[in-house]
């Protein structure tokens, strides 16, 4: 069996990409994606670490709420590329 702490090192290795994307990205809908997809993969390492507490919260406002208000507020803007 695969010890929890090898998993939690490779959901970290794996929410990296979406995160460094995130702050790359000129468009503001996909980096919005990007951060939510951060933020659900550090809720799955929070639950596979035996913290649900922490999990259930990071899921629902980092992953959820935050990524609805963002992704809304970019859609009520002007985009500026042609």
């Amino acid at each position: 069996m695969i010890p929890l702490t090898v998993i939690a090192w490779f959901l970290t290795f794996l929410a990296i990409p979406p995160a460094i994307y995130a702050v790359e990205s000129k468009d503001l809908l996909s980096a919005g994606i990007a951060a939510g997809f951060a933020d659900l993969t550090a809720a799955i390492i929070f639950l596979v670490l035996q913290a649900p507490d922490v999990a259930i919260t990071q899921a629902a406002i980092g992953a959820g709420i935050t990524l609805a208000v963002f992704v809304y507020a970019v859609r009520r803007t002007e985009r500026w590329e042609k």
